[in-house]
Order: C-alpha cells, then structure tokens, then sequence
C-alpha cells in the first residue's frame, strides 16, 4: 500500500509543557524550531528535521513555506455553531442579549436546511480561521446537532458537540422536555459518540434553562456511558449568578448546583467562570473540570474579568474559547489578544507563550486528548495550520523591527487574524487555503 508522505518546511512552534507565568526570557515548555521540516505520514506526524541538514526525497511531497509560522492547529473549548446569526449584536448585556439576539436566531435551527446550511458554514469558518478541534453548541434542535456532527464528520474533525439541554425559561419552539431530551440524546450518542474523531457532549445551556430533573438525567448520562463530555456555562453575569441563586437556594453557589447533579468530573468545560469564589476554585480543581475563558465575549457583553492566575493557583485549568456571538470573531488570535488586556486590566502580564500554550497543548490536556492533538509531537494527528508572520504594511513593519523570538509572536499574537492564515490540515489533508498563499 502506498503511502501518503508531506513534508512542510516552515518555522515550527508548539510546547512540551505550561510555561505558567513566568517571563518570556524564562517561560518552560516553548519548542521554537525554526527552518525545520515536519514530517508528516498517512496523516500522522513523524518528527521534525532542520532544514539545513536533511532533505525529504522523492517519495516526499514537499511544500516549502520557508519563512511562516507552524503551529498545531488551534482548539477553542467553547463555541455556539448558530450564534454566526448574531455575530457583532449591539447593546445588551448577557440575559437581555439572549433574550433580544440568541434565542430568536437559535429558533430559524428546528428548519433541517437552516441547520445544515448553518453547520456547513460554521465548520468552514472554524477552519479558515486555523481552528481544527472545537467543543460546540448547536441548539436544542436534533437536526442541528445532527448536522454539525456529521458535517465535522465528514471532514475529519476533531470536535465535541451535544444536542443542547432546555426544558424551562425559554420560548417555544427553544425548549425539551427530560424524555424526550434523554431519547434525543441516546439516539445522538449511539450515532455520533466515538465515531470517526467526534465525541459527544450532555449540553446544559446553562443552570436557569434546565430543571432539577433534567440536571439529573444529564448527570446520569455522564455516569452511565464512558467518555461523555459535559459543557454548560457558570457565573458569567452578576444578574445571571443571582438569578440562579434564586432558582436553587439549596446550592452553596452556581458551581455546586452542576456538583450536586453530578456533572462534574475531568471533562466537564464550564464557560467563563468570573464570579467564583475561593469554594468554587477549589471544586473546580477537586474535580477536574475545566474553565473556558472566554475574554472577547466578557469585555463585549461587559461581563466581568477572569481570574485566570487565581484558577490555576487553586490547582483548577483553563483554556481558551471564541465564544461567538457573544464573542467578537472565531480567531483564536483576536481572542488571545483580548486576554491579554483582560489580564492587564487585573494587573497580570499575560505572555505569548502562555495564551498560546492555552489555545493548543494545554486544551489538549484539560481535554484529555493531548496524545493526539495540542502539540507537533511524533504520533500526534496532523491537524495544523500555517500562518504569515504579518499582514498588511503596520505589522509587516513591527515584524521587521523584533528582535526576539517572543517578541515577534506576541506582535504576530496581537496584530494577527485569520488574513495572517495560509493553510490549514487536518489529519495531514489540506481542507483550507488562502487564495495566492500556496508555497
């Protein structure tokens, strides 16, 4: 049998380790190898060669991309698939902008055709903006889940998505019930969890939209079946968390009403996570789930600032989401960016490294599925994507002035958007090219 070989020459970034907070100049874990080949073989990587010294032969595809960045292609922890509707929504904050923006366009997913055409034009934005593994909401429609599970399918992706939890406080035609969800998702797990690179996802939208009983069939799910995920959202908004205070007086906080449910465990991806308190850190850490910073989407719905050092201190992890529409745009380099000043903003100095680290290894890890995805490692899925130091002559001319190597990511991290993408694989197959970007 033939086998299938690439070889692309380019300068080569990923990590071994964290590089925790530490300073640029000191931060552990950064693998810089520039003017490298990665080796690529059906679909797999091999390991990595400096340019000056090997030579792919002729049973070798090669693409010379001297000159541009290679990293591991990008994971975002939390994102809605439908929110592309409402992308750049003015004026709310997070209950009045579901209310005004969300449910309305999340209501046009019960239509197969909107489903699909959504799921299609969804994964193909992920894509061309350098993003290959993403744990996603559709909406609390069948057909929606169905239909970005099997579009992802189709493409190789890694993704993890669920059809989404509702059964109270929101409109008709937006909510389930707990049979009928339960029935929903058996038949979506039977189909989709497992197959080809998918898993599957119990999706609580969040604690207000699903009653005691629906938590607890979730949590019996989470039980029941090996390998399931789990991703809500948790004190977002001030008016959110009183809201749920309200709802579950018998919970010590937002955090515990998904504990006592029994929703908590190592893949568990809890969106946003502001306002915990020490107890809730903890919990966090006491059971593995994950918090998805979201900071785009926090400085546009004005929600709050994650105390992303204090997570981590507690001994809890955290990633990188888009968010979308809540958030602003589905580069994970704009939303490294926004990290950035929301870190700053809390007297915290947030390195390239770090952010990076938080959109590739490190979600692999927290997800555990770093033995495929998050790093450049031999035996790791091919899933990458190339980028241009610079685009446009502001950042070509800061790009020309870096002198080290951090410095120029950071310029590349924060004047960089998916217009900095040549191309991006999955699995080794080339699915997205910048037109006028090949080698």
């Amino acid at each position: 049998m033939t086998r299938s070989r690439l070889a692309l020459r380019a300068d080569l970034l990923d990590f071994t380790a964290d590089p925790g907070w530490s300073a640029p100049d000191a931060a552990p874990g950064v693998r810089w190898r520039p003017d490298h080949w990665l080796l690529v073989e059906d679909g797999k990587i091999l390991g990595a060669e400096p340019a000056g010294v090997f030579t792919p032969g002729a049973d070798w595809q090669t693409e010379d991309h001297r000159g541009r960045l290679l990293l591991p292609g990008f994971i975002d922890t939390h994102v809605h698939s439908p929110q592309l509707d409402v992308i750049a929504s003015f004026g709310t904050e997070l209950l009045d902008w579901l209310n005004t923006y969300t449910f309305p366009a999340e209501l046009r997913h019960a239509d197969p055709v909107v489903a699909g055409q959504g799921a299609e034009t969804f994964l193909d934005a992920l894509l061309s903006h350098g993003t290959t593994t993403a744990v996603v909401f559709p909406t609390v429609h069948r057909t929606s889940a169905d239909a970005l599970l099997s579009g992802a399918h189709r493409r190789g992706m890694r993704l993890i998505a669920g059809k989404v939890l509702m059964d109270r406080h929101a409109p008709d035609g937006l909510r389930d019930d707990v049979v009928g969800a339960e029935r929903d998702s058996r038949e979506l797990i039977h189909q989709w969890h497992g197959t080809g690179r998918l898993s599957y996802a119990m999706t609580v939208r969040f604690a207000p939209t699903s009653t005691p009983e629906q938590l607890a069939m979730a949590g019996r799910l989470m039980r029941e079946v090996p390998g399931l995920y789990m991703q809500t959202h948790v004190a977002e908004n001030r008016a959110e968390v009183a809201w749920v205070a309200e709802l579950f007086p018998e919970a010590r906080s937002y955090l515990d009403v998904y504990h006592r449910a029994g929703l908590l465990n190592e893949r568990a991806v809890l969106a946003h996570g502001i306002w915990l308190d020490d107890a809730d850190r903890q919990l966090l850490a006491d059971t593995g789930a994950q918090i998805a910073h979201s900071p785009s989407s926090n400085l546009f719905l004005g929600s709050g600032l994650c105390a992303w050092p204090e997570l981590e201190a507690a001994g809890a992890r955290v990633t990188l989401a888009s968010d979308v529409g809540g958030g602003t745009s589905l580069s994970m380099l704009r939303t490294l960016a926004d990290a950035y000043k929301v870190q700053a903003m809390r007297g915290v100095k947030l390195t390239a490294w770090k952010a990076l680290h938080g959109a590739t290894l490190g979600a692999a890890q927290a997800l555990g599925l770093d033995h495929e995805i998050g790093s450049l490692d031999a035996g790791r899925t091919a899933d990458l994507a190339l980028w241009d130091w610079a685009h446009g002559p502001v950042a070509q001319h800061r790009d020309g002035r870096a002198r080290k190597v951090h410095e120029r990511v950071f310029a590349w991290m924060t004047l960089g958007d998916e217009r900095n993408l040549a191309a991006t694989w999955v699995a080794g197959h080339a699915i997205f090219r910048r037109p006028g970007s090949e080698p």
